[in-house]
């Protein structure tokens, strides 16, 4: 068995700290949901460090003051794809960082579960009509990345692919959540299997603990749930800065040059631990059932099906 991924990089360290020293002129990067929070702040030291970074937002007037924004609504199918079918020129890096909670059942026009529509099969499209302008990133300067934020919450649930979209089973509003989340992840490892030889690695991370909007629309359990993690010591709050570090690592930190499909936890790969394994005792850890191949798949034939986008 391979030695896991390690960096000089720890929980603590920050993505200015990341960055350092790194010039990225002449590197194109996309960063869904750079308006606020974790997004922000990855756009805004990527472009710190020389990168031409677009910022893809719902609501391009909320960052008026970057340099490139374009409007993508990753809930919408026909936003990304004119998003994707107006991006010309390759792109080298791109960050899938948009996400969203809500605290009850809503539904994409498809009649998609939102969080499930929005935090993966969105992403999903956006990646598939941006292959080409990667891989000739790939070209340019010897590979491209993709980075996906995933979330310790992945270990609540795995992919129900009897039900993604809660038609049958009551709605859970915290199960949705950690269902996309393991998308996210095994979407890392379909695209690395399927685009590798293209040279275009993409890798899921888990920012950590961190307050942003996100929670905005958290229900009473899911905030209670929040608080009762919080005190068993599953995890500890971090500063933006602190919970982009892990998303920099994975788009720049040369220990993961052209090598992909990790689940990247503080900076470093996470070690992978049973899908019955207890979340309490593993806070820092990846289910299997978010790296599992078959899986990841399986999830990939199905996104293609709902989204249109033929498999390649």
């Amino acid at each position: 068995m391979s030695s896991l991924i390690t960096t000089p990089f720890t929980a603590t360290s920050t993505a200015t700290e990341v960055l350092a020293g790194v010039d990225l002129s002449g590197v194109r990067a996309i960063v869904t949901g750079a308006s606020s929070g974790l997004g922000a702040e990855t756009a805004r030291v990527l472009a710190a460090a020389g990168a031409e970074v677009t910022y893809a937002v719902r609501n391009p007037a909320a960052v008026a003051e970057a340099s490139r924004v374009a409007r993508l609504d990753l809930a919408d199918q026909a936003s990304v794809r004119r998003f994707t079918e107006a991006w010309a020129g390759p792109l080298h890096l791109l960050v899938a960082n948009a996400g969203i909670v809500t605290g009850g059942l809503a539904r994409t026009p498809e009649g998609w579960e939102l969080q499930f529509a929005t935090n993966h099969l969105g992403h999903f499209t956006l990646a598939a009509g941006l292959r080409d302008a990667l891989a000739a990133g790939a070209a340019d300067r010897g590979e491209a990345r993709i980075v996906a934020l995933s979330s310790t919450a992945h270990m609540r649930a795995g992919v129900d692919f009897t039900d993604l979209h809660f038609t049958r089973r009551p709605y859970d509003p915290q199960l949705a959540y950690a269902q996309s989340k393991t998308a996210n992840s095994l979407f890392a490892v379909e695209a690395t299997r399927r685009w590798a030889a293209d040279g275009i690695f993409a890798n899921a991370v888990n920012p950590g603990g961190v307050a942003t909007g996100l929670q905005r629309d958290f229900t009473d359990a899911q905030k209670a749930s929040l608080a009762a993690a919080e005190a068993a010591g599953i995890f500890r709050y971090k500063t933006v800065g602190q919970g982009a570090a892990t998303t920099i690592v994975a788009a720049v930190a040369p220990e993961f040059a052209r090598t992909g499909g990790h689940y990247l936890d503080d900076a470093r790969e996470a070690y992978t631990v049973p899908d019955d394994a207890d979340l309490a005792d593993h806070p820092h850890g990846v289910k299997a059932w978010a790296l599992d191949p078959d899986l990841a798949r399986r999830l990939w034939t199905v996104s293609a099906e709902l989204t249109g986008f033929a498999e390649r």
